[in-house]
This record gives structure tokens, sequence and C-alpha cells, in this order.
């Protein structure tokens, strides 16, 4: 019940999955009140716009006042009350500092940045290096493999990222390299499971069936590779996971590709 989920609602969480964020906002939007806090906590780019999340918030809610909270934060544990870091971004330094002061706890504990873009360039692109690491676990390949994947992911992220106008130093932080390495190793992780199943032979699409739950990572790859195109960025690991995906390349090729790379 969005009207009286949002009636005198000083912050709101908006926590629905990436492909679903624009449309849930068109309904919000008749209940939304002028400078009421939206929190986005989802993680993704847009296909068609190349919107970040919070830009499609507040295309269809400009009423808002939008902030994103981002980390390595897998809810299973959040939920046991393991020590937990994350960011909160806003335009605004107060609005910032308050939602700081709302999720702060002796378990889950929130720093601010004023550069959203790069928290959710960092927490969208993650996903897709997330589905390299787990193809190359369910193709049996090890420790060296997956920590080669990850220093060359979060070059590639924070590549595009600085390209785009977003701070390098945020790649560096909890929502660039701090998610990068808990979605690339957690057994909590969606994007690495599905990785892992088409590491074993399965198709894309069985991979999403098993894991049963949104994998946003395969609705992020084609928005990077675009974004890669438009800013003149080289992207080697997330252009050879949209090959995976969408053109059924041999994952074991596709590794041997990067490997093998000038």
């Amino acid at each position: 019940d969005l009207e009286r989920s949002l009636r005198d609602t000083d912050a709101a969480i908006l926590a629905v999955p990436s492909p679903y964020t624009r449309s849930t906002c068109k309904r919000m939007a008749p209940f939304v009140k002028n400078g009421q806090k939206i929190v986005n906590v989802a993680k993704g780019v847009e296909e068609k716009t190349l919107l970040t999340l919070s830009e499609i918030i507040e295309q269809e809610l400009p009423q808002a006042n939008v902030s994103v909270l981002s980390g390595p934060s897998h809810a299973e544990e959040v939920g046991k009350g393991l020590p937990t870091t994350c960011v909160v971004s806003s335009h605004q330094r107060e609005t910032a500092e308050y939602l700081q002061g709302i999720f702060m706890s002796p378990v889950f504990s929130v720093y601010t940045t004023p550069d959203m873009l790069g928290v959710e360039l960092g927490a969208a692109l993650k996903n897709v290096i997330a589905l390299a690491a787990g193809t190359a676990d369910g193709l049996g390949y090890g420790d060296n493999t997956k920590a080669a994947l990850i220093t060359r992911g979060i070059a590639e992220i924070s590549r595009l990222g600085v390209k785009m106008g977003a701070r390098m130093e945020t790649f560096y932080g909890l929502s660039g390299i701090g998610d990068l390495i808990v979605t690339c190793a957690s057994v909590h992780s969606r994007n690495r499971k599905a990785g892992y199943l088409m590491g074993q032979g399965k198709s894309m699409q069985e991979a999403m069936d098993e894991v049963q739950m949104v994998v946003e990572g395969v609705y992020s790859t084609k928005a990077a590779v675009k974004l890669g195109e438009k800013y003149g960025v080289s992207l080697p690991i997330i252009n050879k996971v949209n090959e995976v995906l969408f053109e059924e390349k041999d994952p074991k090729e596709a590794v041997n590709e990067l490997m093998l790379r000038d």
C-alpha cells in the first residue's frame, strides 16, 4: 500500500529490483511529498537510458530528496547482526548525515560521501564482474583467477566511472572494491551463483531459473557495454561477460582470451 507507506514518512527506503525501479516510482509519484527523503538500496543501470537508479528516481519523483545506501551488505548477514559497514550518498551533506544517524548501530556502521554517481556505478558494475568470478569458480579455476578478476575488474569500473565524472577514491571504498570483493566471493551472492552455474555448463536462463531471484548483473551487463562504447573506455571483462550471456560464447574460451590479451 504505497499511499499508506509514504504517508507521514520522513524517509522511505526503495528496495525493489532495478528493472522495476521506474515502474514503482511512477506508482509512488502521487503520494511523495515535496522534499520527502527516498533512499535507494537497489543496484543497477537502466539498459535503454543508461541512467543510474537515482537518476531514474529523480526523473519520476522530481519532488523527492533522493539518496543512496550501498556497500558490502548481504542481507543474510545484516539480518543476523553481523558487523557490516556501508556508505550513504546524497546531494546534501545534511541529508547524508541525517540518514547516517538513522542507520547507524553497533553492528551497522555508515560512512557518507557526496559522490552518488561513483557509489551507484560501483554498486551496479561489480555485479557484472561477480558473474565472471562465479563463472571462473564453476570452471574449476582457483583463488589466483578470482584475485585477478577482482583486481582487473575494479580497474575497469573505476576507469569508466572517472570518465563519467565520478571520483577515483570512491571505487577504492566500500561501494567499490568492498562490494566487489563480497559479491565475487560470498556464498550469498546471486550473481556469483548464476556465474557458477554457467561455468558448469548451464545457459543464462537455466542459471537464473535456478537462483530464483533477480540476478542484477544480467540486467546491468548490456548497459555497461553501452557505457563503455559511449565514453570510449576499454572494458574487456565486462565485454566477455556480455558475450557469454548473450552471444553463446564458451566461458572457458572467454577466460582464455582474457588471459592472452595484450
